[in-house]
């Protein structure tokens, strides 16, 4: 019974988009057929009706399967020993695009631009925290304490571009609070405020644009010295300069993936919690199913294939194996079907605060 509706839910997801064959990527419109080396680009709902699958059935599979992956990455990012982390945001929409608003706005306003902030450890080409939602302040308080939460003690070597909430988010993260001092005698001391620990290491990419086009990169170091931040650059596996590119070439990777990040598309998100539903599905099926071809390792000797095929010379690696948090590339049945420890389950309510859980809407995608 239970491999039954295992089977159900995989032909489900299938007409969803996800990789369930190896040529299906996540959330996108290509189905891979054993006889038949065509390929469709296919919206959702007809995707659905190849499978003969109800639309609102599929929506309610996807709604439980991203709880479940959403449980499922909680449960596996925790302590992770990060010492380097690129900070990035990608631009999508819901429903509306923002110079299109202006009915929209008076139904929801969640409707219009919709930017999903990116944490990605490039050593293990890992996503260890994202947020959806406006590009604000709040939003970027709220994915560095994501950070917080799921690396361990030591604080990240961080990189980003030059958007100016980073360095506040950072300060108000692991930021340490003293009382400036008091000009002359008299009158009331000046405000607290928060100043970088010098254990934190923090520059950015700075790029100058002309007519749309960058023309210039520099760099700009914000807090730590310039010998600490060469020393991480020295010691990292995956820099050798200050840069952004690993996780500007995740966010290619999602729109790759993901049909509802593609820049135009009429496969967008009509609702904000149906994109970050995407997202959880998206994230647990790249960093535990999915091969990443950068992290793949040497096989010593190479093993002999059958026929007259060459010799297996790689063996698969994905994210969550490179990080240490699997030691096998899961199947799309073993994600499903995991089984998350109770015990973090019973702790699962104290981590509202940081991970909320979706907002309970229509099927309508």
């Amino acid at each position: 019974m239970k491999d039954a509706i295992i089977k159900h839910k995989e032909l489900i997801l299938r007409g969803l988009g996800l990789c369930l064959a190896g040529l299906i990527s996540v959330g996108t419109v290509q189905v891979s057929f054993a006889e038949s080396a065509d390929e469709m680009d296919l919206t959702v709902n007809g995707k659905l009706k190849i499978v003969q699958i109800d639309k609102d059935t599929a929506s309610a599979w996807l709604d439980r399967a991203a709880r479940h992956c959403r449980q499922v990455l909680l449960s596996l990012w925790q302590q992770l020993p990060v010492s380097e982390c690129q900070l990035d945001e990608l631009w999508s929409f819901v429903h509306t695009k923002e110079q299109n608003l202006c009915a929209a706005k008076l139904c929801c306003d969640s409707y219009g631009d919709a930017w999903v902030w990116v944490a990605f450890a490039p050593i293990w080409r890992l996503v260890i925290a994202f947020v959806v939602g406006k590009r604000t302040q709040a939003e970027a308080n709220l994915l560095l304490e994501r950070v917080a939460h799921t690396t361990d003690a030591r604080i990240p070597f961080f990189t980003s571009d030059q958007l100016a909430e980073y360095r506040t988010a950072l300060l108000h993260v692991y930021g340490q609070w003293y009382q400036p001092a008091r000009n002359g005698a008299r009158g009331r001391f000046p405000a607290r405020r928060r100043a970088a620990p010098p254990e934190l290491r923090y520059a950015q990419v700075v790029k100058q644009r002309e007519r749309g086009h960058v023309v210039a990169v520099s760099h700009k170091i914000v807090f730590g010295s310039s010998t600490a931040v060469q020393a991480c650059l020295a010691a990292s596996q995956a820099s050798s300069a200050i840069n952004t590119s690993f996780v500007e070439r995740e966010n290619l990777t999602l729109r790759q993936h993901n049909r509802r990040l593609t820049r135009k598309t009429s496969g967008f998100s009509k609702e904000l919690s149906w994109l970050e539903r995407q997202l959880w599905v998206a994230l647990a099926y790249y960093h535990l199913v999915l091969p990443h071809t950068s992290l793949r390792g040497a096989v010593e000797p190479p093993i002999p294939t059958r026929g007259t095929g060459s010799a297996r010379r790689w063996h698969s690696v994905t994210p969550a194996m490179a990080a240490g948090i699997t030691d096998h590339v899961w199947t799309t049945s073993e994600l499903l079907s995991y089984r998350v420890p109770a015990s973090f389950l019973d702790r699962l309510p104290e981590l509202e605060h940081l991970f909320p859980m979706f907002e309970s809407v229509h099927h309508g995608y």
